[in-house]
């Protein structure tokens, strides 16, 4: 059983008349349209078959993109939004991810692989939550945009080590290469 941790593609962030952590957020730019495209033939590879989405943007878009292209569904996931840093503890984002975590483990056992497209942020306080290495995840952030555990369109594969779920395998399995 495999879960996706995805990040969303790149938006425009020279648009600062948008708020980043309110949605709608910025949109995509045309390269990370094509970070998008990317992921999907990854994930088509992968046989991911659904999508959760974050209601932000640039997370909705990436899933839309992923889904035309490999004919999966794709469902927007309020929890899986980015982090309201004004408003949200981090124990909040920790609930609210794992919560949706717990649930697709449920759903993936029963139809394979599924992607949960997120935010850096979000993504970084689920990996903490389900026992990554903490020095693992700090390497990480020093590779990736503002401590960011994965690049725009990246996807960490999470397969349980056990049939009980109490640990995990991380592996960042996708870094878009494009031209």
């Amino acid at each position: 059983m495999k879960i996706f941790l995805i990040r969303h593609a790149t938006p425009d962030w020279s648009r600062k008349d948008i708020p980043y952590d309110i949605v709608p957020g910025p949109v995509l730019t045309p390269k990370g349209e094509k970070e998008a495209q990317a992921l999907a033939r990854f994930l088509k590879s992968e046989k991911v078959g659904k999508l959760y989405h974050s209601p932000f943007a640039r997370a909705a878009k990436t899933a839309q993109i992923v889904s035309a292209i490999n004919r999966i569904p794709c469902v927007e996931e309020p929890g899986l939004a980015e982090w309201r840093v004004q408003a949200e503890m981090e124990i909040q984002v920790r609930r609210r991810m794992k919560a949706i975590f717990d649930r697709s483990l449920a759903e993936a056992a029963e139809i394979g692989p599924i992607g949960l497209v997120s935010h850096g942020g979000p993504i970084g306080v689920l990996l903490q939550e389900l026992g990554i290495d903490p020095n693992e995840l700090a390497e990480y952030r020093t590779r990736f945009d503002t401590t960011n555990p994965l690049p725009p369109a990246g996807a960490w594969q999470l397969q349980a080590n056990d049939g009980k779920h109490s640990s995990w395998n991380f592996t960042l399995k996708f870094i878009p290469a494009l031209p």
